[in-house]
């Protein structure tokens, strides 16, 4: 059986009175893709950033592996192994593809304030640039300014500086926001490449980019957990059917 990567633990998040997420548990797995789905409200991205330590829980636990790092701050769990992108591009536009990919290696190796010429002499960080632009996809765009790429690529190349984090987990949060069906196909086939010694999480409202990745689903409505299983099990759940009966069609 696969090893669990990242784990939710009873999860709760309170706003005031309301229960934006309530005792949601799930595990990622490694080598899986886990989908998130749900009406609008659901609790989904309050529940990435739970995970991501983007606002603290108001009760349960975050594991990653064996480690508890329910009370770690963002940037600590990112050094841990947990990386994520965010609904809104998070890069550096007056910056080429490699400088911002490079400085997401730097920051994880520690060095992200050292002077200009030992950074371009930092071997590790380098490499780690060249093979997450690599991985993603970006080798010819490597000198491009990345407020002259397209949207499809400025989201590949935040998921290339997640990378260059050497991530044991990737919090994904509508990575195909915005995206023409040309830039939605590329980012498909690289969600589902990052899936290889990895665990991935992936909150998507696209449900036919959904089914098409998810090794696993699970359902929420009201900030709980109705539905969780193999996309099978899910597609033919009452329950989630009537969650979204007016809101989406689930595929068939």
């Amino acid at each position: 059986m696969s090893e669990i990567m990242l784990s939710a633990k009873g999860l709760q998040r309170r706003f005031g009175g309301l229960k934006a997420v309530s005792d949601v548990s799930l595990d990622i797995f490694q080598n899986e893709i886990h989908a998130v789905i749900g009406p609008n409200g659901a609790g989904k991205s309050t529940l990435i950033n739970l995970l991501s330590g983007d606002i603290p829980v108001s009760g349960g636990k975050v594991l990653l592996g064996a480690r508890d790092i329910t009370d770690l701050a963002p940037n600590t769990r990112a050094m841990a192994g947990v990386g994520r992108s965010y609904q809104k591009t998070t890069i550096f536009m007056d910056s080429t593809v490699f400088e911002n990919v490079r400085l997401a290696a730097q920051a994880h190796s520690g060095h992200a304030l050292r002077m200009l010429g030992h950074v371009r002499n930092d071997t590790a960080a380098n490499a780690s640039t060249q093979a997450a632009i690599s991985e993603t996809g970006l080798t010819e765009r490597s000198g491009t300014i990345a407020r002259f790429m397209s949207h499809g690529e400025q989201r590949q190349l935040e998921i290339a500086m997640v990378l260059a984090t050497n991530p044991r987990v990737i919090l994904l949060d509508e990575p195909l926001a915005g995206m023409g069906q040309a830039e939605a196909l590329r980012m498909i086939a690289l969600i589902r490449a990052l899936k290889q010694g990895r665990g991935v999480l992936l909150v998507e409202h696209d449900m036919d980019a959904v089914f098409a990745l998810a090794d696993r689903l699970t359902v929420m409505a009201d900030g709980q957990v109705i539905a969780s299983g193999s996309p099978d099990h899910v597609r033919n759940h009452p329950a989630v059917r009537t969650a979204y009966l007016g809101e989406h069609e689930v595929a068939a």
